[in-house]
């Protein structure tokens, strides 16, 4: 075949390459739309998105939707938003651990209930959390590590969560009303300690206070009023006594009746 005739075949098979190269590429996520430092793989027949050490100061917003495994440890994630993860409807396994996380609203992870099996707060910055925020998660959770405050609010939450096995141990109290629960494990103090009941006792007592203090300012006010009532009934008698004869006769009749 002659050199002329060559040409054109090989620029249409260069074009339809070039095409198909496009196609492939338009399928694909693309690498850039992801924060630096994370990336997909598949990992048992499970598809994962890691971000681990990649300096993230938030919950990435760009995780393809069929992720299975997200590792977010060891990062600078300071709190969790609601619907963080509202996205990602087959999660399985959600690992949180070693970040900044103070504080999850209510609903940070709505939407993971059904599916979601392990989730991962230890070795955050937690201190206290409403039960709400982990509302219908049937996931085992691991919230080990955290400067927990013991009171009501954690005893309510431990009651709600399934905890991971093995991390029940690490729910240290780091600060209590009392002092000598610190440094304890809370399941530890907990069996000895209600604190649910010792607030309601403290709220009971408190009400009780207010109601006695409002009791005697009622009674204070009624004995002021008698006894101004009566001072005020003895010097008009004494200025009757003043009058004369008839005057005074009539005016003693009129203030008893009134008295009366």
């Amino acid at each position: 075949m002659p050199a002329a005739e060559r040409v054109p075949l090989r620029s249409v098979t260069a074009w339809l390459l070039l095409q198909s190269l496009l196609l492939l590429a338009s399928c694909l996520p693309s690498a850039a739309a992801f924060p630096k430092g994370c990336y997909p793989s598949e990992e048992e027949g499970l598809k994962t998105f890691r971000c681990s050490n990649a300096r993230l100061t938030e919950v990435p917003r760009d995780i393809p939707n069929d992720t299975n495994k997200l590792f977010l440890d060891s990062n600078r994630i300071p709190f969790l938003p609601r619907d963080a993860f509202r996205d990602l409807p087959l999660l399985l396994e959600l690992d949180l651990s070693h970040n900044a996380i103070a504080s999850v609203e209510s609903g940070a992870f709505r939407g993971l209930a059904e599916h979601l099996h392990s989730l991962d707060l230890s070795s955050n910055r937690l201190v206290s959390v409403s039960k709400d925020a982990f509302s219908n998660l049937k996931a085992k959770v691991n919230l080990s590590n955290n400067p927990w405050l013991c009171d009501c609010r954690l005893q309510e939450l431990i009651r709600t969560v399934d905890l991971a096995a093995g991390s029940s141990g690490g729910i240290v109290c780091h600060s209590s009303a009392q002092e000598e629960h610190v440094g304890k494990a809370f399941l530890q103090v907990i069996a000895d300690t209600d604190f649910c009941n010792v607030y309601k006792k403290t709220t009971d007592i408190a009400m009780l206070v207010t109601m006695f203090g409002w009791f005697a300012m009622v009674i204070s006010y009624l004995v002021y009023y008698v006894r101004q009532n009566q001072e005020d009934a003895r010097r008009h008698l004494e200025y009757l006594k003043s009058l004369p004869s008839k005057q005074r006769r009539s005016e003693e009749s009129s203030t008893i009746s009134t008295v009366v």
